[in-house]
């Protein structure tokens, strides 16, 4: 059976990631010349990200690999904040640096024009609507190349489970069944039932789109729609396991991840690609399973979203500098690049190869991750409803819906309340 259309894995690539390659444009013959010009030297290409120490570490393998091979033109990989000195080359930024890096004049160089003026091939991004669309421009062109993709998912601690009388291998899958496992987890000692990364995305904008809702009203003017009946009932839920201490909160970004690494918490919802990074720190088995639903609402589950950093490309830099950052990027999408990078980062693959990679038998422990990922990407086609969205991404947008979401938590307003009032604010928004 041809693997690349067994499963819903094999769907998932298919629509994430189209195998049409831009082939290299072809280079007229060359004029006589009385003498070749000396080439001209590159300096290093320096690759900047904030992916934390674990992800660095992940992709510091990946520089090591491309240098041994390619001596004359070096990668330096940094870890800093993109503003912090000269534009880098090339850098990894995510939701909360894009704000200040897409205002004012355009600091990046978009991705398919380099690989297109460099020479080098690159797949085509059929971007699927349940991808953030922040890296495609109108004309579906790649302007960044998104490495770092993730859906939500829920990890859990096995030996937690084991001695709560929980079975270790069937994750509850609803947030009812989840409801029941975690006053288990309370009656056997443990302090933080549940916990959270990311509480904006994952409670509000995912759990909307996996039962179908809307999360942004369309039109003239956009603004968020979180205030429906599935919403209201979601948080208020949520509320009450706060008040119950089976919820816990730390913080808005990831905070939540590295207390359940430590063994601080015995369940997690967080992006996909955190499983390698919990593999490696923490100390106990960890569990993967799709993110629970409302069993009781008609149509759930549908989909979830793809969202993480992408890998820009300065502006201003010389053509010489941006040929070897094409031969850079189209190193990173070699099928034994992307293979790496998936078993070790933990991040959605972006070609064919990954596909492949997250059937193999042989590697099905190391992606599991992966697996239940895409498997929530398209459980059911996408709706217009469904879709990913950049307006939720907008740094004042995202603000209000974690402000209004904490007034819940610290129980300063009731849920419909609170969600009512951050539609109100996102519609003054200019």
């Amino acid at each position: 059976m041809n693997m690349l259309n067994r499963g819903a894995l094999c769907v998932a690539i298919a629509a994430l990631f189209s195998a049409q390659a831009a082939a290299a444009p072809k280079k007229p013959a060359p004029k006589p010349a009385a003498a070749t010009a000396a080439p001209v030297a590159v300096k290093d290409i320096e690759l900047v990200h904030t992916l934390g120490a674990d992800k660095g570490a992940q992709l510091q393998k990946l520089v090591d690999r491309y240098n041994a091979a390619n001596p004359h033109a070096k990668v330096v990989l940094q870890e800093r904040a993109w503003n912090e000195g000269a534009l880098p080359h090339l850098m990894i930024l995510g939701e909360r640096d894009l704000p200040g890096f897409l205002s004012g004049p355009q600091r990046f160089r978009p991705l398919y024009q380099v690989m297109k003026e460099g020479g080098e091939r690159i797949e085509t991004l059929r971007a699927p609507a349940m991808m953030t669309p922040t890296p495609i421009d109108s004309a579906n062109r790649l302007i960044a190349l998104p490495v770092a993709l993730s859906t939500p998912v829920m990890f859990y601690n096995k030996q937690a489970f084991r001695e709560a009388g929980l079975d270790p291998e069937a994750a509850p899958q609803t947030w009812q069944a989840l409801q029941g496992a975690l006053g288990k987890l309370v009656a056997s000692g443990q302090a933080c039932p549940y916990t959270t990364a990311q509480p904006a995305w994952i409670l509000v904008e995912n759990t909307s789109a996996w039962h179908n809702e809307p999360v942004v009203a369309e039109g003239k003017k956009a603004s968020l729609a979180i205030n429906g009946m599935l919403e209201v009932k979601h948080v208020a839920m949520l509320s009450s396991w706060v008040k119950a201490r089976y919820l816990h909160f730390f913080g808005r970004d990831d905070e939540a991840t590295e207390h359940f690494a430590k063994g601080e918490c015995a369940v997690l919802t967080a992006p996909s690609g955190a499983w390698t990074t919990l593999r490696r720190q923490a100390a106990f088995d960890v569990g993967v399973a799709t993110l629970p639903y409302h069993e009781d609402y008609y149509g759930a589950p549908q989909n979830t979203l793809a969202d993480g950093p992408a890998m820009w490309i300065g502006a201003g830099k010389s053509a010489a500098e941006y040929k070897a950052v094409a031969r850079f990027i189209s190193f990173w999408l070699t099928a034994e690049s992307q293979v790496e990078w998936q078993r070790n980062a933990g991040y959605l693959p972006l070609n064919r190869a990954g596909l492949l990679a997250s059937e193999s038998r042989l590697l099905a422990a190391d992606l599991v991750n992966i697996q239940v990922g895409v498997q929530q990407l398209t459980h059911k086609k996408v709706t217009p409803i469904s879709k990913a969205s950049t307006y939720p991404q907008r740094a004042a947008v995202r603000k209000i819906i974690e402000e209004e979401l904490e007034s819940v938590w610290e129980d300063r307003k009731p849920s419909k309340l609170a969600l009512d009032t951050a539609v109100a604010r996102s519609r003054q928004l200019d």
